[in-house]
């Protein structure tokens, strides 16, 4: 029979397990707008490129959505936030920038200067 300390350190594990699994303790953090506008303007088809390029073995990337920035006309958005560095936030992201963006800033660390807002 498990003692309480035994639970606590299985609980404990599981808690461990998930937030890594998560992404929680990532340096790189990448935030979509998904406000109704913004899936408006096809920020449904950003997210998933990210999330495939997750599937594929992008790591040390947490992916969230975000709401509202009430930047309608520089939709979608997308926003990365690197431990250290200042955040970086690009607009009228379309499939091919999310791509250009996974590889040029998440991989290897361009800040491309020409979508910035």
């Amino acid at each position: 029979m498990a003692t309480p300390l035994d639970i606590v350190k299985k609980k404990r594990a599981q808690a461990v397990s998930k937030i890594i699994s998560k992404g929680y303790l990532s340096t790189k953090r990448v935030y979509v707008g998904m406000a109704t506008c913004e899936i408006a303007a096809g920020s449904k088809e950003v997210m998933a490129v990210f999330k495939d390029a997750m599937a594929k073995g992008l790591t040390d990337v947490y992916l969230s959505q975000k709401g509202c920035a009430g930047r309608c006309n520089l939709e979608p958005t997308v926003e990365i936030v690197e431990e250290g560095k200042i955040p970086v936030k690009y607009g009228k992201v379309d499939e091919k920038k999310a791509r250009e963006i996974i590889e040029r800033h998440i991989k290897n660390g361009e800040i491309i200067e020409e979508w910035l807002i």
